[in-house]
């Protein structure tokens, strides 16, 4: 490949997808699409800014103007579809955006891609399309659809339209669904840096529930690979899941931060639950393993260790994304929940 298209290439998947792309294949030219919502930052892919085979370009992947014009400016090899709004409590406050980017801009991308004759798109899902498991199985790509959540829901419905058009107009598309997700760039309302900053002042780490909530956990960096080998060697018009094998609850989990941050278990705070809160996430990712010959590479312990460093060794970053527009939602979220006169406020969790 010469040339893709990356949209959301400056949210936390995305701009760690952009970096692995231009150090792996010296020869690959990106075109970031981005937004730059909440979770989009530019300072996500700053160290690309003197990078000659990276260009940004800020638009709304829902615009079909700009992004047709895009597509129209020059061939790529491959589109792939980061570009969502992401978060389960966000959509539970405002559905709107999420139907607004994570529906109609797929379906806009999709025709642009459609008009310019894209050889290849990737839409990068999640395995929150699949609903919730009880204490045993496996998601799998045949795994019917049954989203509980705003969020769950616009995803499912854009992944339902990339596989009309692959069925319609024979699109060549690929599906790849992921567990959650955890590294460097981050956005700090997710459950792993909001964790670690809240225990690095001694302010609560909310566990929403009593904590037995399993979510399988996954590198940021073994999901790229995955969406690289995806883009590659993806059969057209088939999905393959990514996952880490790696099930934890979320009680254990922030148990094992505080440990690694060598933090009292004391700072744990039950809030009320999160509505319609699924039990549990987990991939089967045999098919991804079997046709695309990935599989995941990160030990959890060791890439929590990592993840920690960097974010202790980024604390200017973490300050500058706390502020403005996220504390405003991070009040009107978590500031009046209360359990056991436990009030919720600058903290929160997200998982």
């Amino acid at each position: 490949m010469k040339s893709i298209l990356v949209t959301g290439g400056c949210g936390f998947i995305g701009s760690n997808f952009v970096r692995w792309e231009l150090k792996t294949d010296p020869d690959l030219r990106i075109v970031n699409l981005d937004k730059l919502t909440y979770a989009g930052n530019l300072e996500n892919v700053a160290d690309l800014e003197s990078n000659p085979r990276h260009r940004f370009v800020q638009a709304d992947v829902a615009n079909r103007t700009s992004v047709t014009e895009l597509l129209r400016s020059e061939p790529f090899d491959a589109v792939v579809h980061f570009a969502a709004e992401s978060h389960v409590d966000r959509s539970i406050l405002d559905s709107g955006p999420f139907v607004q980017t994570n529906i109609v801009g797929t379906q806009v991308l999709l025709d642009a891609c459609r008009a310019a004759n894209i050889p290849r798109y990737v839409q990068v899902s999640t395995d929150e399309v699949y609903g919730s498991l009880g204490a045993e199985g496996y998601f799998t790509e045949d795994t019917p659809l049954a989203p509980n959540s705003p969020y769950s829901a616009s995803k499912a419905a854009g992944d339902l339209l990339v596989r009309a058009y692959f069925h319609t107009f024979g699109f060549p598309a690929v599906i790849t669904r992921c567990s959650n997700n955890y590294g460097p760039y981050q956005f700090p309302e997710k459950l792993i840096p909001l964790f670690v900053a809240n225990a690095l002042e001694d302010r609560p780490l909310p566990v929403y529930g009593t904590g037995e909530n399993v979510r399988d956990w996954i590198h940021v960096l073994d999901h790229v690979r995955g969406v690289d080998a995806a883009m590659r060697r993806g059969r057209v018009g088939e999905v393959y899941n990514f996952g880490g094998r790696n099930e934890v609850r979320n009680i254990d989990l922030t148990r094992l931060l505080l440990e690694l941050l060598g933090k009292p278990e004391s700072l744990i705070r039950y809030v009320t639950d999160r509505p319609g809160h699924d039990q549990r996430y987990a991939i089967d990712c045999a098919k991804a393993e079997r046709e695309l010959g990935w599989s995941p590479q990160v030990d959890f312990r060791e890439g929590l260790r990592e993840t920690i460093a960097w974010y202790l060794s980024h604390t200017d970053w973490v300050n500058r994304i706390r502020s403005g527009e996220y504390r405003r939602y991070y009040a009107e979220q978590y500031g009046g929940r209360t359990e056991t006169g436990v009030r919720r406020q600058e903290s929160g969790e997200a998982t």
